[in-house]
């Protein structure tokens, strides 16, 4: 296999990243209506579709917030020389953020108080899925490979270097994430608002270790900025969401 694997439609070929980008987001987002649509929604479809738009908001500004932190020497020199490069590059944790913080200030403006994720967990897995396929075959064009291994399922992207193919590890993860879901919520009930919160957390905790098998730019505290959004969030959302005795229906103390 070469990389990058350019997507070929006979007159014209296609860089895969944007291929697969694309048909992330669509696919997501159709699985979200469509998921709203059949009634297995916590809200309407009427609120929804603002709550989509500013999950879409949120995530493209946290996506590229992050990515200028991950980059700085290519922000500096977009900034400076060749500003087109802003737009270039993004971050799924940023996205993640991004989306949450954009759905959260929705809400409030709009005064809806039930918890509206749970609907959101398997249109995310489906569009994060097949936006690390994208990077995966878009090979040293997308910078997030592992470092180098001797593992026999090291992969060479092109220069030679067999690395830690983390992008197929992190679709692994993602789907390991969901189905730990499913099977606890099988197995007992659980509170409106658990399954996203466990599918965010179980991503974030998953990026905060599979980096430190990335190349990073810089570092503080041995964290990355990509890991140090994780901390942040984990905190965050921790705060956030944490989910009373009584939603879980657990006879409290008294």
């Amino acid at each position: 296999m070469q990389f990058p694997v350019w997507i070929d439609l006979g007159s014209a070929a296609i860089h895969p990243h944007f291929v697969f980008e694309v048909l992330g987001y669509l696919i997501g987002i159709s699985l979200t209506i469509w998921i709203s649509s059949s009634g297995r929604d916590t809200v309407s479809p009427k609120q929804r579709h603002p709550l989509i738009l500013a999950g879409l908001v949120g995530a493209l500004i946290g996506a590229k917030i992050l990515a200028w932190a991950q980059h700085p020497q290519t922000t500096i020199l977009a900034v400076t020389e060749e500003p087109v490069l802003l737009f270039g590059g993004k971050t799924i944790v940023g996205g993640l953020l991004g989306g949450m913080a954009g759905i959260e200030l929705a809400k409030k403006a709009l005064g809806i108080e039930q918890r509206t994720g749970d609907a959101l967990i398997i249109p995310l897995a489906v569009g994060m899925s097949l936006g690390r396929m994208g990077c995966f075959l878009s090979g040293l064009d997308d910078g997030t490979y592992g470092i180098e291994t001797s593992l026999p399922w090291g992969v060479d992207f092109g220069d030679g270097v067999y690395r830690h193919p983390t992008q197929l590890y992190e679709i692994v993860a993602i789907w390991a994430v969901v189905l730990g879901i499913r099977y606890r919520s099988d197995k007992s009930p659980v509170p409106s608002g658990w399954g996203f919160r466990a599918y965010l957390m179980g991503y974030l905790v998953w990026r905060l270790l599979i980096d430190w098998i990335k190349p990073a730019d810089w570092e503080l505290l041995f964290l990355s900025p990509i890991q140090i959004a994780c901390v942040l969030g984990l905190a965050w959302y921790l705060t956030l969401g944490v989910i009373s005795e009584e939603e879980w229906g657990v006879p409290g103390d008294g």
